[in-house]
This record gives structure tokens, sequence and C-alpha cells, in this order.
């Protein structure tokens, strides 16, 4: 199956998923993954019409975006873990940064703003588990982070992302997100965003109110091996 293929088979799903939950498919931006895949995967993509890809590591977004410099209106969203060393990095190449988990890494990225900077969109990474070791928010520090998100004067919050736990079903977690995404609007009414759900759980996400999907390897193929 072509390239072209895997993204009508997935947009497709997407569109019968919105529909059976009575949503407008056109309210869901489908991000196409591309960890490991070479920038030549991003090119292809973006003749298919595809505007909004994803990366999980700085160093390999920095590199796709210096390659990728003339698809000039892709947007670029980073989905992994954040570090404050690589905050910089991450500012200058990224449009949207679906990880912020704690002030510490909104502060690195709001600081690493120049004067003339473009506000740059965040979403608030919510932990799923009872595991702190995790990636994400606790829910119970979820309105104090968001409210020091807005106040960073370079940042603008667009709403919550999580990653569903393995030994739950996706149904139940995006459920409880969706209602941390309703605390979030709360303090901020126009942080609307819930990103969520990913190949194997896409349409339990879009049952629960996902505007915002991360998609890869049903898309891109499997991930050439990477040492």
């Amino acid at each position: 199956m072509t390239l072209a293929e895997r993204l009508a088979r997935v947009d497709a799903g997407i569109a019968d998923a919105a529909r059976a939950a009575g949503r407008d498919p056109g309210s869901i931006t489908r991000i196409v993954v591309t960890k490991f895949h070479p920038v030549s995967v991003v090119e292809e993509l973006y003749a298919l019409g595809v505007r909004d890809v994803g990366e999980n590591r700085q160093q390999e977004l920095t590199e796709k975006v210096h390659s990728a410099g003339d698809l000039d209106d892709l947007r670029w969203h980073f989905i992994g873990q954040a570090q404050t060393n690589k905050a910089k990095a991450i500012r200058a190449a990224a449009s949207v940064v679906h990880s912020v988990d704690r002030a510490k890494i909104a502060n690195a990225l709001d600081s690493a703003a120049d004067s003339d900077a473009a506000v740059l969109e965040v979403l608030l990474q919510v932990n799923l588990t009872d595991d702190p070791a995790r990636g994400g928010v606790a829910p119970a520090d979820l309105e104090r982070l968001a409210e020091h998100v807005g106040g960073c004067r370079s940042l603008r919050l667009r709403g919550v992302m999580a990653v569903a736990p393995l030994d739950e079903e996706p149904a139940r977690a995006f459920a409880r997100l969706s209602g941390y995404a309703d605390r979030v609007r709360a303090i901020m009414p126009e942080a609307t965003w819930i990103s969520a759900g990913m190949t194997a759980d896409y349409a339990d996400a879009i049952a629960a109110g996902a505007t915002h999907l991360r998609i890869g390897s049903a898309i891109t193929g499997p991930r050439p091996v990477h040492g």
C-alpha cells in the first residue's frame, strides 16, 4: 500500500468515527507523526495535502524543519517530552508544543522567545496514570499549571494532551481527559484543543471529543530501524 493509500484509509476512518460521534470530520486535525522517517516522507505528505506533522525528538524536529524549510505553511507539532535545556531549539522549530507538563518547561519556552517572536501555541500534557514517572502533570496540579501558562507572555494555552495508558480501556482514559479539558476551559475558555488518539485508539479519542489526533505508522508505514 502506498503512502497516499494509507493516508486516504486513515482519513476515511477518521471521518467515519467523527460521523459516528455526531461530529464534523472537518473539526478534527490529523497530525502525521514522522518519527525516524526521512524528510522525503514529509515532502511527499506535503504534496498529498498534509499540513500538520509531528515529531517526538528535538534534534530530529530541528533537522527536518531546516531540510524542509521551503514548505512554509507546514505546521510542526512537538509531541515528545520537552526538556528545559532544549527549550530554545524546540521554540525555534515548533509551531505547537503538546507536552508542557510543569512550570519550569513553560518558563523555559517563554524565555526562549525573541522580542519579535510569534506567540507559541502550547498544550498541557496530563498524566492519565498513577505513575508519577510518566510524562504529564498530575490532575490535581492542572489548574495551577494552566494559570501559570496563561501568565507567560509569549505562550498561548490551547488545551490539553494525553496518551492513553496501556493497561486501561482508551475510552475510559479519554473520558477522564475530556473532564480535565473542561477544567482548563473554566480558566481559559479559548483552550479548546484536546490532543489525544493514535493509530490504535483514535476512534475512542474522537468519541471523547479529541480535536487533534497524532497518527504515525498507520500512515507512514513501519518506522525505519533506528540504532
